[in-house]
């Protein structure tokens, strides 16, 4: 992996923190007239007929075996629900509530890297974690008040992104990314195509069809490109710079999600929920510097730093 330009690694990952709440603003505007299965089966598909040409062009790995193979299909499954929750939530909240609230996935992971992976993590960092979480709850909270249970879903979301990392980094190693992406693409469309067809006619809410319009279908294309394009520019915006360089950067996603929400939407955080944002992405800036402090302490000495 190069790091030898930074620079270009930063505008990559800028790229992305503005890429990635454009693609949830257009899923926000389909998902008044496109059911919700509908609009991830197509997300998926934009993205295989993405990908599927660079993996053929580059000559990339996607061959997947034995454990490979199923962590894969695992990570597709939570890949697939982790969408159609933000997708869902997307239509209660304002734009930066969600993704606000979504934040919270560094500090599930951290807590997960301790108790599930008993990875080694200090009391600064845990209480770091909590007083996010503390902050993440400030968002929530008129959220829950206004529109109930789904203020929550993107709760979920960061539950089943962080179990979706940490399924990544099982077999990050034994992979290529973008054949990842390509081949979870094409596991996506073959689940939910068939289940798609099948409910159809029973009447259940999100999973009927329609034929969209000609601005809807561009719209879909649009949040398949968009999804797709997020994804590469955070992939290879870690090519040319260390995730302790980029960690900081995710974090600008939140305003600018409040930038676009306003302009598209007319969507403000109100104060209690601004103050939450506000907290959650200090605690979040703390963990990221305190990881690379410790990160810098363990480089310049064998002995153990403190956590």
């Amino acid at each position: 992996m190069n790091h030898d330009r930074p620079l270009l690694g930063i505008l990559l990952m800028l790229g992305f923190c503005i890429v990635a709440p454009v693609g949830d603003a257009v899923a926000k505007v389909l998902g008044q007239s496109v059911p919700l299965t509908q609009l991830v089966l197509v997300r998926f598909a934009v993205q295989v007929v993405i990908l599927i040409p660079i993996v053929w062009a580059g000559r990339r790995l996607w061959r997947m075996r034995g454990r490979v193979f199923w962590l894969t299909l695992f990570r597709t499954v939570l890949h697939i629900l982790g969408i159609g929750a933000m997708f869902t939530a997307l239509q209660y909240l304002p734009l930066a509530d969600a993704v606000a609230i979504a934040f919270v996935m560094p500090f599930i992971m951290m807590l997960l890297g301790k108790y599930v992976l008993n990875e080694e993590v200090g009391s600064r960092r845990v209480w770091a974690c909590i007083v996010g979480f503390s902050g993440t709850l400030l968002v929530v909270q008129p959220s829950f008040i206004q529109v109930g249970w789904p203020a929550l879903l993107p709760l979920f979301v960061a539950l089943n992104f962080s179990v979706f990392m940490l399924v990544t980094r099982q077999i990050a190693k034994e992979t290529d990314p973008i054949g990842l992406q390509a081949v979870s693409g094409v596991m996506a469309v073959v689940i939910m195509g068939p289940l798609v067809y099948l409910l159809q006619g029973r009447n259940i809410p999100g999973i009927e069809l329609i034929t969209p319009n000609s601005l809807e279908w561009t719209l879909l294309l649009a949040i398949g490109a968009l999804g797709t394009l997020a994804h590469l520019l955070m992939t290879w915006s870690l090519r040319y710079a260390p995730s302790a360089t980029l960690a900081p950067m995710q974090y600008l996603e939140i305003p600018f999600a409040t930038v676009i929400g306003f302009i598209v939407f007319r969507d403000l955080p109100n104060g209690l929920a601004a103050v939450g944002i506000c907290i959650t992405i200090g605690a979040g800036l703390y963990i990221v510097l305190r990881e690379r402090a410790i990160a810098r302490l363990e480089s310049q000495s064998p002995a153990p730093a403190p956590a």
